[in-house]
């Protein structure tokens, strides 16, 4: 059987004075061995109650959640922590315990009453914090690490735990960009060499889209959607859950851009396979101008000026036609070209009421 986790019209929230608060409901899905599966969706969509809910650490409101073909209620937390182990966005509360201690925590299911690390032990915490890219933290304080830091030793000490499944709530939250990515392939690594279940939150979307074999969609209004990342990217389900005003997502590159709005017109010649007339184009649509071809330029654009990139690293003005400005950054192109068309739009008003430039 390759399912280790399953859910079946699990409905999760809080017990409240009075009641039930529900987070979400009726949720059914299933989480496989050897998978990276990440589990998406806006803020206050329910994903930490979620991952809370699937690790025992509070009660279903109804339904069922079975891990390894067993009700997780008929399971004592001692059986549960040979399965799952936990990783949470809040690891503050930790002080005066160096990182290798942490990480020896995730040995406590195996070292028995007294708690005492084996050889065997021993060698797995140091290869967890190799692993990970933390061995020179070893002896540092918890307190006196960053957000990030603290974040990998606790990955590090799940890795230690040696259970089947790892559930990560948002694990790459305070890392920097390459650690995310780092993170992510890791655990993607860790998925397919040791066989093991590992379920995610996180709120890198396109990281995501990229590195995770499965994906889970949550939010209030369309419910859990579960699928690969690429079949949910071609049956529109991403773009249901995230595109809003001025957010479109890209089903082929399964990349999110914003739509800006521009207020004039601008055409833009050269070589429009250069990155160079790309990334200018892209920045002129940033600072409200649309670039537009000669043949498609409205009334409104004017034909006096023109922005030329050959895709050789220059930028040029051409004035009625002569070049004026030539740069080789993007960043002194900008601020030129809206007075520049401005003054030929002035001098077109002067000379419809007949004024000269004194008058």
């Amino acid at each position: 059987m390759n399912t280790s986790v399953a859910i079946n019209n699990l409905s999760t929230g809080y017990k409240i004075k009075g009641g039930e608060k529900v987070i979400s409901a009726n949720l059914s899905a299933e989480l496989k061995f050897s998978e990276l599966t990440c589990l998406l969706g806006p803020n206050g969509a329910g994903k930490s109650t979620l991952l809370r809910t699937l690790s025992a650490f509070q009660p279903a409101l109804g339904g069922s959640i079975e891990v390894d073909g067993q009700n997780i209620k008929n399971m004592s937390s001692s059986a549960l922590s040979r399965l799952i182990s936990v990783v949470l966005t809040d690891n503050s509360g930790i002080k005066n315990m160096s990182a290798w201690d942490v990480v020896a925590m995730g040995r406590s299911p195996y070292t028995g009453f007294w708690g005492k690390l084996g050889d065997k032990d021993k060698k797995m915490v140091d290869k967890c914090l190799c692993w990970v890219g933390i061995e020179e933290l070893a002896q540092r304080k918890m307190q006196t690490l960053s957000d990030g830091e603290r974040q990998k030793v606790m990955i590090a000490k799940a890795i230690a735990q040696e259970t089947p499944i790892i559930f990560l709530d948002e694990p790459t939250a305070y890392l920097d960009y390459p650690s995310k990515i780092q993170m992510m392939l890791l655990l993607h690594r860790m998925a397919k060499a040791l066989k093991k279940t590992i379920f995610m939150s996180t709120h890198d979307l396109e990281h995501a889209l990229q590195v995770a074999d499965q994906v889970w969609l949550l939010d209030k209004e369309n419910g859990l959607t579960t699928g690969l990342p690429e079949d949910l990217s071609i049956d529109g389900s991403i773009g249901k859950y995230f595109e809003r005003e001025g957010l479109h997502f890209d089903r082929e590159t399964r990349t999110f851009s914003i739509e800006h709005e521009t207020a004039r017109d601008v055409i833009v010649e050269g070589k429009e396979d250069t990155i160079e007339y790309r990334l200018c184009c892209n920045a002129m649509v940033r600072n409200g101008m649309k670039p537009v071809s000669a043949d498609d330029a409205a009334s409104q654009a004017s034909k006096e000026v023109r922005v030329l990139i050959p895709g050789d690293g220059s930028y040029s003005l051409m004035e009625q036609g002569k070049e004026s400005i030539k740069v080789d950054k993007i960043g002194h192109l900008l601020p030129l070209i809206v007075p520049t068309i401005t003054k030929y739009h002035i001098s077109a008003i002067r000379d419809a009421a007949e004024m000269n430039q004194y008058e």
